[in-house]
């Protein structure tokens, strides 16, 4: 006699159910980073469009962040915490290798013992965290999910370092996914170049820190190399990402980027000839770039300055170190 093992299977469709968020608990301003950069508050606003930037005490961790974003996120679902089986987190800052965020942030939200990891895709994690809950709770493995981007990129900065320091900030994003009767996570369109590894990312290794090979290792990057790859590349990815959820562009209610830079966001609403009427996000203004956390803590902000867009079409595309991509189309809460 032949076994047969036992498959799960899930609903058709899932959907966000509501977000939350959290931003350090310091608006730092461009004043207060352009002496060890030899720099100016016009130079950054204009080459950047930011104006300041959220950052957490020392005594706030990524964790924290990402602890208080979910649990909004899950107070405004309706889902109880004890029905949340799965938890991502989605971070390129996590102090320590292991343990994970996510086991943390599981169970002070009050979802223990939900499966939990964390995923490292840089600016794209929150797209790809994303991509794998809808994935996971269609297959039947999960019911509902908390994805959660967290960074707390502070801890990883080099004030003096000119090409990267005065753009980053701390924060977290966090939703809750469950089943749809009808389709609201568009198919993602993700994936990697490996090639331009070192145009984003640390430039140094833990192991060369111990060994006294390196000081701290900090985030740096080849901000040419990025900007026209996130110029050309992306938006390639953004119009596969309409023409996989069977939409055009004059069928959406927002556009939100992963928070890099203005000049990049007016280049790809150029590109993408949105209408008028798409609600663009520009939370970078006064959050700056909080990597996993950019898409999520932006889209929060909108829907609390634009609550008509509740029930609208958003495309949100995250690009960063890897370097890795990923785009989706999703309805808003």
């Amino acid at each position: 006699m032949t076994l047969t093992i036992q498959q799960t299977s899930g609903p058709a469709y899932t959907r966000i159910y509501a977000y939350g968020a959290a931003r350090g608990e310091n608006a730092v301003p461009n004043d207060d980073l352009v002496g060890p950069i030899d720099s100016s508050d016009e130079w950054i606003r204009q080459r950047t469009g930011i104006v300041t930037r959220s950052r957490a005490v020392p005594t706030t961790s990524a964790t924290d962040l990402a602890t208080a974003a979910a649990a909004e996120a899950v107070a405004r679902s309706g889902i109880e915490a004890d029905q949340i089986d799965l938890v991502i987190v989605a971070t390129i800052s996590n102090s320590r290798q292991t343990p994970s965020m996510s086991a943390i942030v599981a169970d002070r939200i009050g979802s223990n013992p939900a499966a939990a990891y964390d995923a490292n895709a840089a600016c794209a994690g929150f797209t790809y965290a994303l991509a794998q809950a809808d994935a996971l709770i269609r297959a039947g493995v999960a019911h509902y999910a908390v994805v959660v981007g967290a960074e707390k990129l502070s801890d990883v900065v080099d004030p003096t370092e000119r090409s990267i320091s005065f753009l980053l900030g701390d924060g977290a994003g966090a939703v809750v996914v469950g089943p749809s009767d009808t389709p609201a996570i568009g198919p993602t369109v993700w994936g990697s170049d490996g090639s331009k590894a070192d145009a984003v990312g640390m430039n140094a290794t833990l192991t060369e820190f111990r060994d006294g090979e390196a000081a701290w290792p900090t985030l740096r990057q080849e901000g040419p190399t990025v900007f026209r790859w996130a110029v050309w590349e992306m938006v390639k990815v953004a119009r596969r990402a309409l023409e996989a959820a069977g939409i055009s562009a004059s069928d959406l209610a927002a556009f939100v980027p992963h928070q890099a830079n203005l000049r990049i966001i007016d280049e790809f609403a150029k590109q993408l000839r949105l209408p008028e009427s798409v609600i663009i996000a520009r939370d970078i203004e006064t959050t700056g770039n909080t990597s996993a956390a950019s898409i999520p803590l932006a889209t929060h902000r909108l829907l609390e300055e634009h609550p008509e867009l509740s029930g609208g079409l958003a495309l949100q595309i995250g690009f960063g170190a890897g370097l890795v991509f990923g785009a989706q189309v999703v309805v808003l809460p």
